[in-house]
């Protein structure tokens, strides 16, 4: 008989387990000294890339009190990110600058992606547009993302409007599933976010202008069906050019293989 882990015990176990996580890194990040934290008003000098997400797609499987408290949390969120410094040497960490969502400080039940890969509710639920938001513009840069998480390869809702590649978001959970890069150049870099009436905004500046440009697309995505399910197939690159418009490298950041969790009918499925 296989012996359960402390977590697994009961839910009092599993708190308990769950808490001493987040105590751990809370302590480990203390001790570092190499974290952004300086916000700063004024933008720097360049634009790098910009992007906006909208925030109400008015999808039929998510109720509308739930879409609406996705945007709610992103509206607390937002300004705690926005004018953050990531200096050279520096790392910026999403909930080292979010912190904890709880309803005490405003956060409301917005939509969640499980372990499992199924929808749920939960306090601070939507955020993960915004650490997708800034993953997308940071994709546009030399920035090294050093901790990222997907979610479980699902594909739950079918494309409206979609303006990035499925699968190129990120998974978040206080604070031990986070998202960051590091900033290993020579220049400062500079993020501005904010919630407008419909979309998420992002901006990413830099002191100065970026030598090289950055694109990211999927290759070869389509619809399968094995042994009666479909999936969502296809790899995601990220292109480095010169000043020239010359192909420098390119690097495979992600292969899809995501089961379909909607109505296929209207899909160009390939059958074996």
């Amino acid at each position: 008989m296989t012996r359960k882990l402390f977590c697994e015990i009961s839910p009092l176990t599993y708190k308990i387990s769950y808490e001493a996580h987040i105590l751990k890194r809370q302590l480990t990040d203390n001790l570092k000294n190499n974290l952004a934290h300086q916000i700063q008003a004024d933008k720097l000098p360049y634009l790098v890339f910009s992007h906006q997400s909208l925030m109400r797609r008015g999808l039929r499987k998510v109720p509308v009190p739930v879409e609406e408290a996705k945007v709610a949390n992103l509206k607390i969120a937002a300004p705690k990110v926005n004018g953050i410094i990531i200096k050279p040497g520096e790392t910026f960490s999403f909930w080292r600058l979010v912190g904890r969502c709880t309803a005490e400080r405003g956060y409301q039940n917005g939509l969640m992606v499980a372990n499992d890969g199924q929808l749920k509710k939960g306090t601070g639920g939507g955020l993960c547009q915004f650490s997708n938001l800034i993953h997308w513009m940071v994709l546009h840069t030399p920035l090294d993302v050093i901790e990222k998480y997907h979610h479980e390869q699902v594909d739950m809702f079918p494309d409206a409007n979609r303006e990035v590649p499925f699968g190129s978001g990120t998974s978040i959970v206080y604070n031990y599933l986070d998202y960051r890069f590091k900033n290993n150049t020579s220049i400062t870099y500079q993020l501005v976010t904010y919630v407008g009436e419909k979309y998420l905004h992002g901006e990413l500046y830099a002191s100065e202008p970026q030598s090289e440009r950055y694109e990211v697309k999927v290759v070869g995505e389509h619809f399968s069906e094995e042994n009666h399910v479909v999936y969502r197939c296809g790899d995601i690159y990220q292109y480095r050019y010169d000043q020239n418009d010359q192909l420098l490298d390119q690097q495979l950041i992600k292969t899809n293989h995501a089961k379909v969790a909607y109505d296929t009918s209207q899909l160009n499925v390939v059958r074996s």
